[in-house]
């Protein structure tokens, strides 16, 4: 069966996500804030749930309508066939979210919105009682400026838990974040890379991830998967796809830090995320981090210093961090923080840049790149 899917993202990376859709041979993508829409069927909804590195989760577009009023709601909700979907003894669990509209009450809608569905499924199954103690269906009501978008979660957890973070230190990089400052720096398995200020490991793990060619959602499951009208031979035929996939690349992945607990954390990441043997770990501070090599990539993400009594450390930290850089010869260096003072301190403008959102926090992705040049490419 055919159905309109919805691939959320944070704000601004949705052309990132559009761009792995294509790869993975999607057509007709309608780019929206934090969203990309598309169609697919059953296989679609497994192949996009284990593959997609920078989206947050797949959903199943189910109705979309106005609604200035509660009883309006709950028509175009009634008007839904939620059996089509859902089975007799399906959990129908209901999240919402309003934002500049008439109806702003969230717990009011989602109230509505259930009882519009079991409206729909006594009509379906000719029943007046459903236990609900069948498979999850997470419907979401999202209303804006009065459009209400009905979508049930096919992902559970959120795609960004790969399975492989146990933990991730005080500021946490979203590992979907983290795959999409990867791949809008187009860094490519033939430079080495680096991340001289490593913490838990999350950009070099999944720098790692994306030159094996390892479908992010390989090791974990889906709440869809538990779903009758999604056959389980569909996820296993996508899992065995993506194990035959993983590639022989040579590669090399530098990734350091000053804290020694941190560094042992991000060893156990990539041990558990199946790439140890990629990532070369050393405990030195960014300031003694030098290569010989040329035309490498660096890709970090410097403390923010959100705390009082902070800055001038993390000032510190950014002089610091443009004089080891001034000694590298050719590479290209990427760097994401909420820090607006970060270009300053570190002494070079950079070439492009970028807002970025790490949860909720507004970011900047600063982009200084030297290309290799095109006879060193050729050779």
């Amino acid at each position: 069966m055919m159905y309109t899917l919805i691939a959320t993202t944070t704000f601004g990376i949705e052309a990132v996500t559009a761009k792995e859709l294509k790869a993975l041979g999607y057509e007709d993508l309608k780019v929206e804030n934090g969203r990309v829409t598309f169609e697919g069927d059953e296989m679609d909804i497994a192949i996009c749930n284990t593959w997609l590195r920078t989206a947050e989760r797949l959903f199943i577009k189910m109705a979309e309508f106005k609604a200035l009023s509660f009883e309006e709601l709950f028509q175009g909700t009634l008007a839904v066939d939620w059996g089509n979907l859902i089975p007799e003894d399906g959990n129908m669990h209901i999240v919402g979210k309003s934002v500049k509209s008439q109806l702003h009450s969230v717990p009011d809608c989602q109230g509505i919105v259930k009882k519009a569905v079991v409206e729909s499924m006594k009509k379906k199954y000719d029943s007046e009682w459903f236990s609900e103690e069948g498979p999850e269906y997470k419907i979401e009501v999202a209303i804006l400026r009065d459009i209400v978008t009905l979508s049930v979660d096919t992902s559970g957890v959120g795609l960004h838990k790969r399975g492989y973070r146990e933990y991730a230190g005080e500021a946490p990089l979203k590992e979907t974040l983290a795959a999409a400052l990867v791949l809008i720096s187009k860094w490519d398995s033939s430079r080495v890379l680096a991340d001289p200020l490593c913490g838990s490991g999350t950009i070099a793990i999944e720098a790692a991830l994306i030159a094996k060619n390892i479908a992010p959602g390989i090791n974990r499951k889906f709440v869809s998967e538990t779903w009758p009208n999604i056959e389980t031979d569909i996820w296993e035929q996508v899992r065995e796809g993506a194990r035959k996939t993983v590639n022989n690349n040579e590669i090399e992945i530098l990734a350091s830090d000053i804290d020694g607990s941190l560094l042992r954390t991000a060893i156990a990441n990539a041990e558990k995320a199946g790439v140890k043997d990629f990532i070369k770990f050393q405990k030195i501070p960014m300031q003694s981090f030098t290569s010989r090599q040329k035309y490498g990539v660096i890709i970090t993400n410097p403390p923010y210093g959100e705390r009082i009594g902070e800055a001038a450390e993390v000032k510190k930290l950014h002089i610091d961090f443009g004089e080891m850089y001034e000694s590298l010869n050719e590479w290209s260096c990427f760097v994401i923080t909420a820090n607006g003072e970060f270009q300053k301190e570190f002494g070079k403008k950079a070439d492009k840049n970028r807002k970025l959102y790490n949860g909720r926090l507004l970011c900047y992705y600063y982009q200084y790149i030297k290309e290799i040049p095109r006879k060193k490419k050729e050779e």
